[in-house]
This record gives C-alpha cells, structure tokens and sequence, in this order.
C-alpha cells in the first residue's frame, strides 16, 4: 500500500503553524520564539498558543509564521531540535 503524498504547500504561506514541544523551562516561549524568528516573520504574536501538561513538566507552543520555502522550514526545523529542551518539532 503506497502512502498518500503530503499535500503540497504554496509559498509564500501565511499563517504556516510551528509547533514545538519541549520541557518547561524560564523563559521557554522568549526562546523558541527568537530562534523561529531568526529564519521567519511571525505573522501573528497574538495568535501564538501555548498548552502545558497536566503536570506542568512540558510545554507546547504554536507559532504560526510567513514560510518562503522549504530551506527556510529546514533550517527551523534544525535549529529548534538543536535546542536542548525541545522534545519534539512539527
């Protein structure tokens, strides 16, 4: 069974969401918001979203960005995992 393909992205793309999941820490939000914005214009501070577990030892946070490409997309992607408290990147 061959797998669908992924559906295809037109950019520039506003409002492309990033979600990264890490372990809680000071000023986590601050962090992960100047390395995205290093690679991207964040379109939107109010739209950002932020959940935390139940327990409060992780952290979820949704930025929602203008992506121009997918080297752009990569090199986010790279320099948010990069980071010693993000966990997961989507």
């Amino acid at each position: 069974m061959s797998q669908p393909d992924a559906p295809k992205i037109e950019f520039p793309c506003t409002d492309y969401p990033i979600k990264i999941v890490g372990v809680t820490i000071e000023g986590y939000d601050e962090i992960m918001i100047e390395i995205v914005s290093a690679h991207a214009e964040i379109s939107d501070n109010d739209r950002t979203r932020v959940n935390e577990s139940s327990n409060g030892r992780f952290r979820s946070l949704t930025i929602y960005i203008t992506a121009t490409g997918p080297d752009q997309l990569s090199n986010i992607h790279r320099d948010l995992s990069a980071h010693p408290t993000v966990r997961m990147v989507m």
